[in-house]
């Protein structure tokens, strides 16, 4: 991978906040503004990333955001010999790491949990997606996160010197 300026990196940051924004879900917005870098084109990825939104599948459990940077861990460094136990190591320490840092930029990476804070209504658990009306955006905090999400792994992709 190719050293990317603090420019590029921006880009990508705004690019998951504009996928969000044109009605993608949370993981699949931060997964698609990285995904070329690892030879996954943007089709595959949103479709990847697909049932993670919501806090998967809309159960409100991990944060979809958060999710997209599990994934993108896993295309940077995961392991790919089962019995390669340093390497899953090696690849759990990142993700641990950097969902510690979302955790204490947003206060939690449960969905439901970051719904019901600052205010946010807690969302209910339902396999029926939202329409994504300006009171939609006004009600919801993720947007946000989504660029929170990207934010932190652009910023692990700047320390590693990619």
């Amino acid at each position: 991978m190719k050293m990317m300026t603090d420019k590029e990196l921006d880009e990508r940051v705004e690019r998951a906040v504009e996928n969000f924004m044109a009605g993608y879900g949370c993981c699949q917005s931060v997964v698609a503004a990285f995904a070329d870098l690892y030879g996954l084109d943007d089709t595959l990825a949103k479709k990847i990333a697909a049932g993670f939104g919501g806090g998967v599948g809309r159960m409100r459990m991990m944060c979809g955001a958060v999710s997209g940077i599990v994934m993108l861990v896993g295309l940077d460094c995961g392991q790919t010999e089962g019995s390669d136990r340093e390497g899953k190591s090696a690849c759990y320490k990142v993700v641990q790491d950097l969902l510690a840092q979302s955790k204490a930029e947003n206060g939690s990476i449960i969905c439901a949990e970051i719904l019901g804070l600052k205010g946010h209504e807690k969302a209910a658990s339902s396999y029926v997606a939202s329409a994504r009306t300006a009171e939609y955006y006004k009600t919801r905090p993720c947007a946000a996160k989504v660029e929170s999400a990207a934010r932190i792994f652009a910023n692990y992709l700047k320390a590693k010197g990619c």
